[in-house]
Protein backbone atom coordinates (compact mmCIF):
# COMPACT_ATOMS: atom_id res chain seq x y z
CA UNK A 1 0.00 0.00 0.00
CA UNK A 2 1.36 3.23 -0.95
CA UNK A 3 -0.18 6.38 0.27
CA UNK A 4 1.14 9.97 -0.55
CA UNK A 5 1.51 11.75 2.86
CA UNK A 6 2.26 15.75 1.18
CA UNK A 7 0.23 17.08 2.75
CA UNK A 8 0.47 16.03 5.77
CA UNK A 9 4.32 15.83 5.77
CA UNK A 10 3.79 19.46 4.74
CA UNK A 11 2.68 20.93 8.67
CA UNK A 12 4.96 18.81 10.77
CA UNK A 13 8.40 20.17 11.44
CA UNK A 14 11.37 17.90 10.43
CA UNK A 15 12.67 15.28 13.45
CA UNK A 16 16.57 15.78 13.00
CA UNK A 17 18.34 12.44 14.09
CA UNK A 18 21.89 12.12 11.88
CA UNK A 19 22.67 8.69 10.87
CA UNK A 20 25.94 8.05 10.67
CA UNK A 21 27.61 7.61 7.56
CA UNK A 22 29.43 3.47 6.91
CA UNK A 23 32.84 6.12 6.73
CA UNK A 24 32.45 6.98 10.22
CA UNK A 25 32.18 3.60 11.14
CA UNK A 26 35.57 2.19 9.96
CA UNK A 27 37.53 3.50 12.71
CA UNK A 28 35.80 1.73 15.65
CA UNK A 29 34.94 -1.02 13.74
CA UNK A 30 38.57 -2.78 14.28
CA UNK A 31 39.34 -2.38 18.14
CA UNK A 32 36.12 -4.48 18.55
CA UNK A 33 34.88 -8.04 17.78
CA UNK A 34 30.94 -8.47 17.87
CA UNK A 35 29.07 -6.52 16.10
CA UNK A 36 25.29 -6.32 15.62
CA UNK A 37 23.30 -6.24 12.27
CA UNK A 38 19.94 -4.93 12.15
CA UNK A 39 17.48 -6.15 9.64
CA UNK A 40 16.60 -3.11 8.02
CA UNK A 41 13.88 -5.20 5.54
CA UNK A 42 11.51 -5.61 8.80
CA UNK A 43 12.11 -2.10 10.27
CA UNK A 44 9.31 -0.40 8.98
CA UNK A 45 5.58 -0.71 9.39
CA UNK A 46 6.75 -2.01 13.31
CA UNK A 47 6.64 1.12 15.11
CA UNK A 48 3.03 1.32 16.70
CA UNK A 49 1.64 5.21 15.94
CA UNK A 50 0.11 6.93 18.76
CA UNK A 51 -3.91 6.28 18.73
CA UNK A 52 -4.71 9.86 18.57
CA UNK A 53 -2.63 10.42 15.29
CA UNK A 54 -4.08 7.57 13.68
CA UNK A 55 -6.56 8.99 12.13
CA UNK A 56 -4.00 11.86 10.49
CA UNK A 57 -3.11 9.02 8.04
CA UNK A 58 -6.47 8.03 6.75
CA UNK A 59 -6.64 6.70 3.55
CA UNK A 60 -10.02 5.73 1.37
CA UNK A 61 -10.41 2.87 -1.06
CA UNK A 62 -13.19 2.19 -3.24
CA UNK A 63 -14.27 -0.76 0.09
CA UNK A 64 -13.75 1.30 3.25
CA UNK A 65 -11.59 4.25 5.02
CA UNK A 66 -8.73 2.85 6.71
CA UNK A 67 -5.75 4.37 8.81
CA UNK A 68 -2.58 3.13 9.80
CA UNK A 69 -1.65 1.53 13.40
CA UNK A 70 2.27 1.18 12.34
CA UNK A 71 3.98 3.59 11.44
CA UNK A 72 4.03 3.77 7.02
CA UNK A 73 6.82 4.48 4.67
CA UNK A 74 6.53 8.11 3.15
CA UNK A 75 5.85 10.37 6.66
CA UNK A 76 8.35 13.04 6.87
CA UNK A 77 9.84 11.47 10.33
CA UNK A 78 9.47 7.68 10.00
CA UNK A 79 13.18 7.33 9.48
CA UNK A 80 14.00 9.32 12.47
CA UNK A 81 11.85 7.41 14.43
CA UNK A 82 12.76 4.33 13.53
Amino acid sequence: MCTDFTSLNKVFPKDFNPVTMPGAIGGWQRRHEIFNFMDDSRGYQQIKMIPEDEEKTAFMTEYDLYCWKVMPFGLKNAGATY
